[in-house]
This record gives structure tokens, sequence and C-alpha cells, in this order.
């Protein structure tokens, strides 16, 4: 009788990697779910299905191993700045450490053969496992029938016969699986990496390009209200709320300068570790021109620097709003 086998599958949130759960669910296998940790997507989704489908989860944080990955992709990119083959890749590279150390037997994903035209095609599912270094170890169990057989196939720990042969991007086989398994208020498919979003794609490259050593911290910064590239490459971001306001002073570091108006209500600034080419006097005009200040009114502009450092570096600019039309051209 062939012994129990353990596989380790990747949940991103969505009714595919549910389903492949649940088929392999039927073989009782010993199952364990991943879900990871960017800039760019996060855990939410992925613990919710592990818990729809019903496994153990693990959240695996690779913020810093992505962003390298992302500023030099081995297959490019997609529509946007969404490296696809070699996000899936290190995730399931990342999988493969986990893979080992828990003795399992294989990894699975949610992946539909032809569903997407970048990552899902079959030579980027090769290139997907080639760059996971688990060659005959990923398994689809959505479409297995219409891949090459895995090894843990091959030896018996999985039935190939109880797997599927799912493709295309039509959606119907997978509403009818949920049906049989009772799934109900699943996820619907959807972009959840912000990766695929024009504007943020933007802000993004731009960032890379004045900043090839950005950051996680730089990243993170850059989600937050309107994005200024000013004089001399320095990237401001602007508040458009209360909340992003607080959002941009936390995330905020010493080499960064926060700026705020000290007698109008107006947006908290943050200039992302500005050069000595940076003009402090624009940076104010701009905090001033989207505050409340009437147009001609003299200013005063706070600044300091962020985090730990703040009270040690500090000072003031006196600034004259200017209409909004002149930092459009800076607007990214």
């Amino acid at each position: 009788m062939a012994r129990k086998a353990k596989g380790i599958g990747l949940l991103s949130g969505g009714l595919d990697s549910i389903l492949a759960v649940k088929v392999l669910q039927e073989q009782k296998i010993d199952l364990l779910g991943l879900t990871f940790k960017t800039p760019f997507f996060g855990p939410a989704e992925g613990l919710a299905a592990g818990d729809m489908a019903g496994i153990e989860m693990r959240a695996i944080d690779i913020s810093e191993v992505h962003l390298e990955m992302l500023k030099n992709p081995r297959y490019g990119y997609g529509s946007r700045i969404n490296p696809c083959i070699d996000c899936h890749g290190l995730m399931l590279r990342e999988a493969a450490k986990i893979l080992e150390a828990e003795g399992a037997d294989f990894l699975f994903t949610g992946e539909v053969l032809g569903q997407r035209p970048m990552s899902q095609r079959r030579d980027s599912l090769r290139s997907v496992e080639k760059l996971s270094g688990l060659i005959g170890r990923i398994l689809r169990p959505l479409s297995a029938k219409l891949l090459s057989p895995t090894i843990v196939e091959e030896e018996g720990l999985v039935d190939r016969n109880m797997l599927l042969d799912i493709q295309g991007r039509s959606r119907r086989p997978q509403r009818e699986l949920a049906r049989k398994y009772g799934l109900k208020d699943y996820p619907q498919p959807g972009g959840g990496c912000m990766l695929t979003n024009e504007g943020f794609a933007s802000r993004l490259r731009k960032l890379l390009e004045i900043r090839p050593g950005a950051t996680v911290g730089d990243v993170e910064i850059i989600k937050w209200g309107r994005a200024f590239v000013l004089p001399g490459d320095t990237i401001c971001m602007v508040g458009r709320k209360e909340s992003e306001n607080s959002r941009l002073e936390a995330l905020a570091r010493p080499e960064d300068i926060i700026l705020s108006g000290s007698d109008h209500p107006g947006p908290t600034c943050v200039v992302l570790a500005p050069k000595e080419t940076f003009d402090p006097e624009t940076a104010a005009s701009l905090c001033a021109s989207y505050g409340d200040a009437p147009e001609g009114a003299q200013v005063a502009v706070e600044w300091r620097a962020g985090g730990a450092e703040r009270k040690q570096a500090a000072g003031k600019i006196t600034a004259q709003p200017r209409p909004k039309e002149f930092f459009k051209t800076f607007l990214l």
C-alpha cells in the first residue's frame, strides 16, 4: 500500500486554488497551504481561501526578495509592471524551502492551462517550474490531465485519474465544481495585485527610474496619496484625506522630509529621501497649494525629518499657494 502523500499548496485567494485543495482532499492527502505578503499583495485573501478550503495555512513575507526580482525579471513584464512568470517562480522557490523542511512530496497550485495569457500558457508553466527548482514536483490538479505527469503521479502517491482537465478562460467548469463541493460566496476572479494597476505602475516605474536601489519602504510610501515628481527628480507624496495623511507620516523615515501647513488645514506631504538638488521652496508651495489657504496668502509650512529624528531636524518655510494647474505637469 502506497504511503500517504503530503502536498503544499499556494493559495492566492481565488476560487481556483480553493478547488485545487478540494480535488486533492478527495484522495486523503495531507495538505498545507501557503500565501505570501509583498508590498503589492497581501495574505488576507489567501488565508480566507484556506479557511474556506479547510486546510492549515501559513503566511510568508517575501517583500525584500520580491522587490529585487521585480527590478530585473528574467521573463519580463505583463501589460503593466507585473512580472507574473518570475513572481510565480519565486513563490514556488520559497515554497520549496518549506517543502524540504516539512518533508512534503509536492507543491500544487490552482493554475489552469490557458486561463491567463502570460503566466498560464504551457510554456509559461514550464518556465515557472524551472525557476522553482522543483521540476516534476509541481502539480496543477485542475489541468493535470492536460499536462505531463508529475513524479508523484508516476510514483502513485497521487492518483492521476482523480485529477481534472480544465483549460481556457471560461469559468463555467469552476462554477460547476464549486456547486459540487458546496462552496458559496467564494471570491470572484479579479486583479488583486497592485502591479497590474495602471496608475500605481506609473508611480513604481518612475521610482525605479529615479532610484534603482529603491527599498520596500519607498514602495510603501508611494502607495498613499497623490504622487508628484518635482524638479531635481524628487518624489513628493501628498495626502488626499486624513487617513492618508496619518499613513504617510507613519511611514516616513529619517531620510525623508515631512511637510505640513501650520496655520491653514492641509495635507501631509512626504518627500522621499531628497537629493542635493531638492528645492524645498517648491515642495512647500506644493503643500500650501493643496491646503485651504486662499490664493495669494503667505503660508507657514513646517518641515521635519521623519522617523525617530523628526524632533532633531525641523524648520519652517513661508510659501505662497499657486494654482493647482501649475503642479499638473509634475503629477504622476
